[in-house]
């Protein structure tokens, strides 16, 4: 056993990262929304919503129950692969964004971090295609070496000097 190793078994062991479930978090953000947008666009009161709304809230709920993403899913207004189909989808966006403003009046807070949430998201997947964009690239620079190695024929070969 080495100084090094010696000295690592003092240092705190390091933890792995551990993945949040911020399905009930996001769950009860959309009720709340819903709550807002019904209040001032469907006159109802107390956070109670109208059949419509109650009717998109409980699907919206199922579905994200059974989002393939499980815990790691990311905000539904940034999922690549949205599950509601795209008119429910649309509809749901319109709720979300109706009650943006409303929300951030009365539950400032949990806009604020829905927000720096989605922001990490974004951030998360500018650096995901960003890595993806550069494999691709020295994938493809691999390709053309190999095509350019290839197609040299012999008589392009530097040619040896002879001594004298």
């Amino acid at each position: 056993m080495g100084i090094l190793d010696k000295l690592k078994s003092f240092l705190p062991k390091r933890k792995e990262p551990e993945l949040k479930n911020n399905v009930p978090k996001e769950k009860e953000h959309i009720r709340k929304t819903f709550g807002e947008y019904c209040n001032a666009n469907h006159g109802t009161s107390d956070g109670k919503l109208c059949a419509k709304c109650t009717a998109v809230l409980s699907t919206v709920l199922i579905k994200i129950s059974r989002c393939p993403y499980s815990i790691g899913k990311p905000i539904c207004e940034q999922c690549e692969t949205p599950c509601f189909g795209e008119n429910f989808t649309n509809e749901f966006l319109a709720i979300m964004k109706g009650g943006q403003r409303k929300m951030l009046l009365s539950h400032p807070i949990m806009t604020v971090k829905h927000k720096l949430a989605g922001l990490g998201a974004e951030y998360a997947k500018m650096q995901r295609d960003k890595k993806s964009s550069d494999k691709k690239k020295e994938e493809a620079e691999r390709v053309k070496a190999k095509f350019a190695n290839a197609t040299r024929s012999p008589k392009t070969k530097p040619k040896k000097r002879k001594k004298k």
